[in-house]
């Protein structure tokens, strides 16, 4: 017989993984408020029953399975509330359209890393069903907007290659700011429909201060950062990016991350 892990190996457990719910729970929702509140809901269910952490699955497919029997159960609460702006509003609109469970499956696979079988472990299904919704998001996705984007990176070599990866999805780069400057200076020439910035810029500028001055210019516009420590941004201490990849990144998580952010037009941001 399995027995429940101790109190505070679950709390350790549960705890290095959390980040990373946090950030999945913020992109499926575009809502730091609101994918707060589901990794929250998901905790208090743990607590109040650690059956809902399986054993025998690694901690943080767990972790993951406990949440998606939270947010399967609300029904997609975002399409059934009111919208809070005209952003949100979009939002649900896009969100209709899309075939039911996909954005979840892409999310898991293509930002958190999980296989095409711990996704289907994780939502209820067959690996190969998790791999034929994966399929329908990005087909739908790419085919929903197609915008213009400005690439915030000072490594010639990343900013090539992402820019590769964003004109492949059928976008128009806009430029490419290397430092914080330079990219307020492209935006207010070329005003961008999303934001792609690293956070660390080599000439000591920051990248999100960059974000933060071209939407304080030029108003609201989906952002993905990219950074190499995440975990460092995922404290929830002060607001945080709802689409966030981590370094080094794959083709998969940048392309994901892109369609994401362009089609459910998500504006939250770091402080200053």
């Amino acid at each position: 017989m399995t027995h429940a892990p101790h109190s505070d190996d679950l709390s350790r457990v549960i705890g290095s993984e959390l980040p990373y719910l946090r950030r999945y729970a913020r992109a499926l929702t575009g809502s730091q408020t609101s994918g707060d509140a589901y990794a929250i809901a998901t905790l208090e269910a743990i607590l109040s029953d650690r059956e809902v952490f399986e054993q025998g699955l690694p901690p943080k497919v767990a972790l993951f399975k406990a949440f998606n029997r939270i947010w399967g159960s609300s029904g997609a609460p975002l399409s059934e509330s009111q919208p809070a702006s005209a952003i949100e509003a979009q939002a649900q609109t896009r969100l209709a359209g899309l075939t039911r469970n996909t954005r979840e499956a892409l999310l898991l696979q293509s930002i958190e890393g999980f296989t095409t079988e711990e996704v289907g472990t994780i939502m209820g299904l067959p690996g190969t069903e998790a791999e034929q919704l994966i399929r329908i998001a990005r087909d739908e996705m790419a085919r929903s907007i197609a915008g213009r984007v400005l690439i915030i990176e000072d490594e010639a070599i990343i900013a090539i290659d992402i820019s590769a990866i964003v004109q492949g999805l059928g976008h128009e780069v806009t430029g490419i700011g290397r430092t914080r400057r330079g990219a307020v200076d492209l935006a207010k020439k070329d005003p961008p429909d999303l934001i792609l910035a690293d956070i660390q810029l080599a000439d000591k500028s920051s990248g999100i201060d960059a974000v933060n001055d071209i939407l304080g210019d030029l108003g609201d516009r989906p952002v993905v950062f990219i950074t190499a420590f995440p975990e460092r941004l995922l404290t929830g201490e002060r607001p945080e990016p709802a689409f966030l990849i981590s370094k080094p990144y794959t083709e998969d998580q940048v392309r994901s991350a892109v369609s994401q952010a362009m089609f459910f037009s998500s504006t939250e941001t770091l402080g200053a």
